[in-house]
Formats: structure tokens, C-alpha cells, sequence
């Protein structure tokens, strides 16, 4: 199906458009899609997968039947989602790779009237961008690495600085996940890796090359993510920070930042249980025990003394080649407030 030249649209122009609409099925759009498009699917997950079977024997055929769906979600659309769109709407709609599925939808909307457009590429030309981005950005910024043993607060820390006007970038707020053994969130999936991407993308162009960016040391994956190789290694060549609470000032950070893992004792023994292997089976046996009784404070002590800081002073000053020269921060409280005071010292 050809479009008219005009009905073509690039990338750059996305901003031009008063609406974005990812015509690809349900399943497609979840895993990533275009930072704020809505999902109008001219096939479902079932019919896709229907008309991409037929294909193989038939072409015309899968043609024949793809085309009374498209129809049909066509026509549901333009009665419910598009009723009330006046004639100067202007869409810009994209599918797979820019073909038949958005082509179709985008000659029903011209012909109504409205100057639809379609994506030249379609979500490919999204995903080459985002890959770009992740290459191409990182080595801009002047990044600050906030280190710091597992409990000091970096997560939070990281927060007053974005409160103080600072830029940051949360990396763990954009996995969904805390980053540690422990770190998935109740009843909060990790995005698709694709999806962190463009969310990730999306942060990465909106900083200014002028100041500095505000980061919590990472390794390569937070949970199942993976961070892209120039962001980290832009990370591990950084200027870094280094916070140092005592141990007990970091438990009690712990108790209160985790205290969800005792309404879920089942959880939390999975949890440890990806550590054996890493820990004697006594140990291991001792930690589960503790934490179907709730015991949280002498199993994040355990945690803290025999995993999280023993991995910490192996990997960290390995890792970031900065940070034995870093300037070095003992908090002895941790809270909100206090973390914001010592937001305002770091930045002057």
C-alpha cells in the first residue's frame, strides 16, 4: 500500500503531532512503544498470530482476512477512541516496520479527513534511535557517582539532589527494582528491557551537557536489566562520592527501607535462596529461619557483614577508578531531612 508523500513522516517530527497511535497488537506494545502513544491495535495478539500463520500457505488469503480485522477494529475505533476528534487532528501512527498495518489505518483517516501521518520505519526507527542514544549519549555528561555500602542511603541521597535542582538520573527507580539480592519490588514487575531503554533514552537527552549528573553506582544489570556499555563505562571513569554511615546507622536504614519483606516471609526465603552457592548452607539455613520469624534485624546485620560489604570492598574501588580519591561523607542520620541538608553540602 503506497501513501502519499505528504501522509510520510520522520522521526523528527513526531513533536508535530497531536496524538501518537501504535497500531501493532497488545503484547508488541507492551514490551515498548513510542513515549506517550496510546495503543489502537488493527490486530490482537490471537488475530496476528492467526494471519501470520495463513501467510506462509497463502498470502492472499492471510491478506484477504487480515484486512476484514483491520476493518473491523477500524470501525470500532472511529466510533469510541476517535468520535470526538475535530478535523484538524493530526496523528502520527506507526506499526512494526512502517507497512500494511499503519498504512492501512492512516488511509482511513486521510480519506475521513485528518492528516494522518505515518511513520517512515515505523518502531524500528524508534529502537535505532534509542540504541543510538544509549551509544552516543552517555560520554556527553560530566557524571558524579554516589558510592556507598549497601544501606547508606544512595537511592535517597540521589533524591535530595534532584529535590536541591540537581540533575539525576534513577536508575533503579527506572528497572523497578532495588538493585540487590533483595531488590524487586511488591507487586511491581521490572520493565522489558526494551522499554528501560527508551525510558532511559528519554532522561539521557533531557540533561544539559553544562552540568553535572547525579548517579548511584551500579553494576551491569539491576535485577534482569542490563545498562548499556557506554553508560557504565562512562560511570566507571566518573568523579565519585562516597557515603560511610556506621553499620548500625545503615541498619536501621535497612529496617525501615525494607520493612515490606516481613509482611512476606515466602518472598523473602526465595529471595536469600539465590544465594546459596555464594554462602555456606548453614549460614543460608540460619537466614531463612530468621526471616520466616520476621527476625529482620539479625539478618540484615548477617547480610550486611557477611555478603553486601565483603562484594562492596571487592567490586567498588575495583570497578570505579576514581573513587579512592573521592570525597567521603560519615551521615549518622539518615532520614529524609538530614539527607537534604547533606544534598546542599555536596553541590556547594
Amino acid at each position: 500500500m503506497t501513501l502519499l508523500p505528504d501522509a510520510r513522516c520522520t522521526l523528527s517530527q513526531r513533536d508535530d503531532a497531536d496524538e501518537i497511535i501504535d497500531v501493532r497488537s497488545p503484547a508488541e506494545f507492551a514490551e515498548d512503544h513510542l513515549p506517550g502513544a496510546r495503543n489502537c491495535p488493527v490486530l490482537d495478539d490471537e488475530e496476528r498470530a492467526a494471519v501470520g500463520t495463513l501467510y506462509q500457505s497463502s498470502p492472499f488469503e492471510a491478506r484477504k482476512m487480515g484486512a476484514a480485522m483491520v476493518a473491523r477494529h477500524l470501525a470500532r475505533d472511529l466510533d469510541d477512541t476517535f468520535a470526538d476528534r475535530p478535523k484538524s487532528w493530526r496523528p502520527l501512527v506507526y506499526c512494526w516496520r512502517g507497512g500494511m498495518r499503519s498504512a492501512a489505518f492512516v488511509t482511513w483517516l486521510r480519506l475521513i479527513g485528518w492528516r494522518a501521518m505515518q511513520l517512515t520505519g515505523g518502531y524500528k526507527t524508534w529502537r535505532r534511535h534509542v540504541l543510538q542514544t544509549l551509544d552516543d549519549f552517555p560520554p556527553r555528561y560530566r557524571w558524579r557517582v554516589i558510592c556507598g555500602p549497601t544501606g547508606s542511603a544512595k537511592t535517597r541521597l540521589l533524591a535530595a539532589l534532584a529535590a536541591s535542582g540537581e540533575q539525576t538520573l534513577d536508575l533503579e527507580a527506572l528497572a523497578a527494582h532495588k538493585g540487590s539480592v533483595l531488590g524487586a519490588l511488591p507487586d511491581t514487575p521490572q520493565p522489558s528491557q526494551k522499554a528501560f531503554e527508551t525510558q532511559l533514552s528519554e532522561a539521557l537527552t533531557a540533561f544539559d551537557p553544562a552540568r553535572p549528573v547525579y548517579v548511584e553506582a551500579e553494576s551491569r544489570k539491576i535485577g534482569q536489566i542490563a545498562l548499556p556499555n557506554a553508560l557504565i563505562d562512562a560511570m566507571r571513569d566518573a568523579d565519585c562520592l562516597e557515603l560511610l554511615p556506621s553499620p548500625d546507622v545503615r541498619l536501621r536504614y535497612l529496617l525501615d527501607d525494607y520493612a515490606y519483606l516481613g509482611q512476606n516471609p515466602q518472598h523473602l526465603c526465595a529471595r536469600l535462596e539465590r544465594l546459596k552457592g555464594f554462602i555456606d548452607n548453614t549460614a543460608l539455613t540460619r537466614w531463612q529461619q530468621w526471616a520466616q520469624n520476621g527476625n529482620l534485624s539479625e539478618l540484615f546485620s548477617e547480610l550486611l557483614a557477611r555478603h553486601y560489604d565483603p562484594l562492596y570492598a571487592h567490586s567498588q574501588y575495583r570497578h570505579f577508578s576514581k573513587l579512592h580519591n573521592a570525597p567521603r561523607f560519615y551521615p549518622e542520620d539518615l532520614s529524609e531531612g538530614a539527607l537534604r541538608a547533606l544534598a546542599e553540602r555536596i553541590v556547594r
